[in-house]
């Protein structure tokens, strides 16, 4: 069935653009089309930031303006506000990224619990995400995946319980830790009803952060969905691991959440496979990674009862068919089980044209100080860059609407 779902609509895309806004956007996203000016970029605001440098307020005025909420609660709710006026729904980010200690571990711990009580104060915001690196040390996380790779066993939990009693007592402790702070994340998002999503990691730590989702999963996710695990579909072993999370949850009786997601560190991925002497973990071409991501997409959209799905997308073909699979089993477009996402400052023909449609559908909007979202800036800046033809997409359809506003 052919959807009347259209995303080259320029006028629900933009239309809370202002005109000032809008050539800002063309703007940036011109630059972005320009590699050697991005790769300068990248390099020159981190080192900015870390010597002092006054350069927060243009960061703040162009790409943090584009891609944050802003650096409080406060200031993001300003932008769910604005979203919530087009029917988008917000997905709130802390984005504080690769503080290691004790210290730092247990901030970000109370800092995902307090945007979780945020959350759920705000009729907008069903959703929250949180990275296990946010409160977990990366060297322990990456032995314990090792372990688990070294360890025979029938279930990627036994592997993971298996993993545990081969660490020596204080890091079992440290892991403990780890698992309590969870828990306490876990319990905060079921008393005000928010969801989590857990982000996915480089696939070198990312074998405890799976365990542990899908442990707290099998806890938390009965009745309700309280979290969700992000599948990394640019991996060519992901199909057939959301095929087995979906096999685990049926048998143990709990609702699978799987954010869809194509991935986020091909070139470091790529790199340390090559520098390490392994098979690289990602697929051999976009067109596998696309194949995968859709077949990801029909998979779920068949398991409703089961599965409760975040299409977390930029491509427009593959929100296409999580709508048209909806349309085709008879289903609302706002099915409670499937949710459409994209990130903020991006791809607003998608989002706006999905919300108007009357499709569950959000924004991934990330907040924090400046000097700490950086990382994060500048990944969104390079992704703009690599990601074949995204920047090219974005400025043409910002240039349709300037031309349909005679600016």
């Amino acid at each position: 069935m052919n959807s009347p779902l259209s995303f080259d609509n320029t006028t629900i895309a933009f239309a809370s653009k202002s005109d000032k806004e809008l050539k800002q956007a063309h703007w940036l996203f011109g630059i972005m089309g320009k590699p050697w000016l991005v790769q300068l970029g990248t390099r020159l605001a981190p080192w900015s930031i870390r010597v002092g440098l006054p350069v927060k307020g243009i960061i703040r005025s162009t790409i943090f303006r584009q891609f944050v909420g802003g650096e409080t609660l406060e200031e993001t709710a300003r932008v769910a506000n604005k979203l919530a006026e087009a029917n988008v729904q917000v997905i709130l980010d802390y984005g504080v990224e690769g503080k290691e200690g004790e210290e730092s571990f247990e901030h970000a711990c109370q800092e995902f619990i307090r945007v979780i009580d945020y959350a759920a104060t705000q009729p907008n915001i069903p959703y929250m995400s949180i990275k296990v690196t946010g409160f977990a040390r990366f060297a322990l996380l990456e032995k314990i995946d090792d372990l688990m790779e070294k360890t025979p066993a029938p279930s990627l939990v036994k592997k993971y319980e298996a993993a545990l009693a081969q660490l020596p007592a204080s890091e079992q402790e440290e892991w403990r830790r780890v698992t309590e702070r969870m828990l306490r994340i876990c319990e905060a998002a079921v008393r005000g009803r928010i969801g989590v999503l857990v982000d996915a990691e480089e696939t070198w730590i990312q074998d405890p952060v799976d365990a542990l989702t899908m442990i707290m999963m099998d806890r938390y996710n009965r009745g309700t969905v309280v979290l969700f695990n992000t599948i990394q579909l640019y991996r060519h072993d992901r199909l057939a691991f959301l095929k087995d999370s979906f096999k685990a949850a049926q048998e143990r009786g709990f609702t699978l959440g799987a954010k869809l997601v194509r991935g986020a560190y091909m070139e470091k991925e790529r790199r340390r496979a090559a520098e390490k002497g392994y098979a690289s973990p990602i697929q051999p071409s976009k067109e596998a990674t696309d194949r995968d991501y859709n077949d990801a997409v029909y998979f779920c959209i068949e398991h409703l009862d089961n599965i409760s799905v975040i299409i977390a997308s930029h491509n427009e073909r593959s929100n296409l068919l999580g709508v048209e699979l909806l349309e085709k089993r008879g289903l609302p477009h706002n099915h409670p089980h499937v949710h459409f996402s994209q990130l903020y400052g991006m791809s607003d023909n998608i989002t706006y044209n999905l919300a108007a449609a009357g499709c569950s559908v959000s924004k991934y909007l990330p907040f924090g100080p400046i000097g700490d979202v950086v990382p994060y800036l500048m990944r969104r800046a390079q992704e703009n860059t690599s990601v074949g033809g995204q920047t090219g997409r974005e400025l043409m359809l910002l240039k349709k609407e300037m031309q349909r506003r005679g600016l």
